[in-house]
């Protein structure tokens, strides 16, 4: 079973055991326009919770991506190198950044669940 978080900052992490996959919301999307360059963390970087792990670059703005919870990069999505606009397309599935193996779940509860997000974006 896989559980999906958010944080304030419009990450997703879709939890699955010990690893998670990470995107930008929906709303994130939205908010940046049109998506034109990715630079994504390397593989077997270990990065801590809330730090800066990857930039998203659009026609209004540069933005930086906070990693959602601890541990290694064991994955990233190559394909948005070539294609940053897949994230508009698809911020939930086929736009992810990286996957990450995760090293304290205990962090997870500093997230958002779906719901309190949602009121998060409403305002």
């Amino acid at each position: 079973m896989s559980d999906i978080f958010y944080t304030k900052d419009h990450e997703w992490i879709k939890v699955n055991g010990n690893e998670g996959i990470v995107g930008i919301t929906a709303y994130a999307s939205e908010q940046l326009g049109d998506i034109v360059f990715v630079e994504l963390p390397q593989e077997g970087a270990i990065f801590d919770q809330g730090k800066d792990v990857a930039v998203i670059e659009s026609v209004k703005a540069a933005s930086e991506i906070y990693n959602p919870t601890s541990g290694e990069i064991i994955e990233i999505n190559s394909s948005l190198e070539e294609n940053p606009e897949i994230i508009n397309d698809d911020p939930l599935l086929a736009g992810w950044l990286y996957k990450i193996k995760i090293s304290n779940s205990e962090e997870l509860k500093n997230l958002m669940n779906e719901e309190d997000y949602k009121k998060l974006i409403e305002g």
